[in-house]
């Protein structure tokens, strides 16, 4: 069964959506998220941690990502997050390898933060992946069947779909010259 947002009385439709050439709002939000599960403590249940993204998510982006991912692990008193990931290019980038490796060797140095250790799944298993039915769920859940949802809207709908709070946009600066 699908479920979307819609009136009680209007039959479920999906109708292709053309954006309008002058809207200055995005045509698409981009997400990080992570399924955080703790199978060491039976009182835990998984949760999806996530932030939209301002423009593309590329490694810049991610790498803010994992910093924020990793304050909220130490303040769980977490001091290694095991990064279970699809095959997204920011763990084989040279960004991302730089920055992963800095932020261990500086986690080691000075005892305090959490490590990351990347593992990567297999190309084109999705199936292995924890945040896939999470995302398959979200999308049929929010989508508006007869009109195009503004950018709030669409991020509004996405936070509560996953009884998170709506975290400022994770965004690369622009550089003015």
């Amino acid at each position: 069964m699908l479920f979307a947002w819609r009136a009680p009385d209007r039959p479920w439709r999906l109708v292709a959506q053309t954006p309008d050439k002058d809207d200055p709002d995005p045509k698409a939000l981009a997400c990080d998220g992570v399924v955080v599960d703790c199978p060491a403590d039976p009182t835990w249940s998984a949760q999806v941690w996530l932030r939209l993204v301002d423009g593309r998510p590329v490694s810049g982006i991610t790498t803010q990502f994992l910093e924020w991912g990793c304050a909220k692990l130490a303040q769980l008193g977490n001091r290694v997050w095991v990064l279970i990931g699809d095959n997204a290019p920011w763990p084989i980038s040279r960004e991302g390898r730089h920055w992963n490796r800095t932020h261990n060797c500086e986690v080691k140095r000075n005892g305090q933060g959490v490590r990351i250790l990347s593992c990567c799944l297999p190309v084109k298993s999705p199936w292995l992946n924890r945040i896939e039915p999470y995302w398959i769920h979200a999308k049929r859940r929010v989508v508006e069947p007869e009109r195009a949802l503004t950018a709030q809207e669409l991020a509004d709908r996405i936070c509560e779909y996953f009884g998170c709070s709506h975290e400022p946009h994770l965004s690369i600066s622009k550089n003015v010259t």
